[in-house]
C-alpha cells in the first residue's frame, strides 16, 4: 500500500491560524500564541485523518527569489508579517523539530517551489503526496497521485483536490491552471495578468483555448472586440504573468522524501515548550513514555496523561451547564486567563480557558 507524504506550506497555515483565531492568545510573558495554537490544531487533525509516514513543513525565506529578478514589482506592496505573528515563528519551528518533523527552506526559492519539488520527488519514490496549503497556486501540482488540501474556513475546514476534482470545478486540468493564473493575475503576489480579465473571463478563455500561447495564436477567434483588443495588446504581459505563476518543480533541494520520515518525539523539549507557551490542552494530550526514574525513587510516577480530550467552546451563559456538571463531580480544574497587553498596566480580559480531566473548555 502506498504511503502518504504530507507536505505543509508552513507560512500559509500559520497565517491562516493567526487570523482565524480572532481573540489574541498571549502568555504571561507577553508571547502571542494563537497562530501556533491554530497551526497545531490543524496539524493534529491532518495527522489523525491521513496517518502519514513522511511529513515535511516548508517555509519562505526573506531573500529575493528568481521571480523578483524576472519582475522587480513581484509581491510589491504585500503587507509585512505582523510583529506579533513574527515572534511566533521561531517557537513553532522548535515545536515541529521536537515533534520529529523535518523542515525545508531555501534561498532564492519560495515554499511553493519546494512543495512542488518534493511532491514530484515523492511520486518518483512511490509515495502519495498530500499538499496542505491555503494558496490556490498549488492546484497546478495536482496529479493522479498528488492531492492538494486547501484550507477553506477557520482552522477546521478543508477542500480536497486531485486532477479529477480540479477538472470538475474549473473545466480544465492542473497544467492549464498555470495559464489561468497568468491571464487573471494575482493581486496578493502583484502578478499583473491581463488588465480587465478576472476569474470568470480567464476561466472561460482557458476552457475555450487551453493555454495562454494558444489563446494568443488564435486571438482572432475571441468573441467580443474589447476583450480581443485587451488580449492582443497585453500578450507579453500574459506570458510574463504565466511564468511568474508557474511553480518550479526542480528546485535544487538536497532533501529527499526518505529524509522526511517522521522521527521520534522529544517529549522533554515538547513539554518545556508547551509550558512556556501555556498550552495546557496540548500538554494534556501528550502520550508520555513511562519514566524509569519514577520507579527508581520508590513511587509509581505520574499517571499517563490522556491522549485526546474534547475541546468545547462556550459562547453563551446557557452553555455553561456541561462545565458546571464536570466541576460538581471533579471539583477541580486548571484555569487560564486570556488577556491582551502586558497584563500589568492596562489588563484587558479576552477570555477564559478551563481544563478538567474530561475536557478543555474555553470562552
Amino acid at each position: 500500500m502506498e504511503e502518504r507524504f504530507v507536505i505543509i506550506d508552513g507560512n500559509s497555515l500559520l497565517n491562516r491560524a493567526y487570523y482565524a483565531i480572532q481573540r489574541p492568545m498571549i502568555t504571561h510573558e507577553g508571547i502571542y500564541t494563537q497562530g501556533i495554537y491554530g497551526f497545531l490544531s490543524m496539524l493534529q487533525k491532518i495527522l489523525g485523518d491521513y496517518e502519514p509516514g513522511h511529513l515535511v513543513v516548508t517555509f519562505d525565506r526573506k531573500a529575493p527569489t528568481f521571480r523578483h529578478e524576472a519582475y522587480a514589482e513581484y509581491k510589491a506592496g504585500r503587507k509585512k508579517m505582523p510583529p506579533e505573528l513574527a515572534m511566533e515563528l521561531p517557537y513553532l519551528k522548535e515545536i515541529l523539530a521536537a515533534m520529529g518533523f523535518v523542515m525545508a527552506e531555501l534561498d532564492g526559492y519560495e515554499a511553493d517551489d519546494l512543495i512542488g519539488t518534493l511532491a514530484r520527488k515523492g511520486e518518483a519514490a512511490g509515495l502519495l503526496p498530500l499538499i496542505i496549503t491555503g494558496d490556490r497556486d498549488a492546484l497546478q501540482l495536482c496529479t493522479e497521485k498528488t492531492q492538494v488540501l486547501l484550507t477553506k474556513k477557520g482552522i477546521s475546514s478543508f477542500d480536497l483536490y486531485d486532477e479529477a476534482a480540479l477538472q470538475e470545478k474549473y473545466g480544465f486540468g492542473a497544467q492549464s491552471f498555470i495559464d489561468y493564473k497568468g491571464l487573471m493575475g494575482d493581486s496578493s503576489d502583484n502578478i499583473p495578468g491581463i488588465p480587465g480579465v478576472g476569474e470568470k473571463t480567464a476561466q472561460k478563455l482557458i476552457q475555450d483555448f487551453g493555454s495562454v500561447e494558444e489563446l494568443l495564436a488564435r486571438s482572432a477567434e475571441i468573441e467580443g472586440a474589447k476583450l480581443r483588443q485587451k488580449v492582443e495588446e497585453n500578450a507579453q504581459l500574459a506570458r510574463m504573468s504565466r511564468r511568474l505563476a508557474e511553480i518550479d518543480t526542480h528546485a535544487p533541494l538536497e532533501l529527499e522524501p526518505e529524509d522526511c520520515r517522521i522521527g521520534e518525539t522529544d517529549h522533554d523539549k515538547l513539554i518545556e515548550l508547551y509550558k512556556k507557551l501555556e498550552f495546557q490542552s496540548f500538554l494534556s494530550r501528550l502520550k508520555l513514555p513511562e519514566k524509569a526514574e519514577g520507579a527508581a525513587a520508590g513511587g509509581e510516577g505520574p499517571a499517563p496523561l490522556p491522549e485526546e480530550l474534547p475541546v468545547i467552546r462556550i459562547e453563551a451563559a446557557g452553555e455553561l451547564l456541561p462545565l458546571q456538571q464536570a466541576l460538581q463531580t471533579k471539583r477541580e480544574a486548571l484555569l487560564q486567563v486570556l488577556g491582551s497587553g502586558d497584563h500589568k498596566e492596562k489588563p484587558v480580559l479576552q477570555g477564559l480557558a478551563l481544563l478538567t480531566d474530561d475536557a478543555f473548555y474555553y470562552c
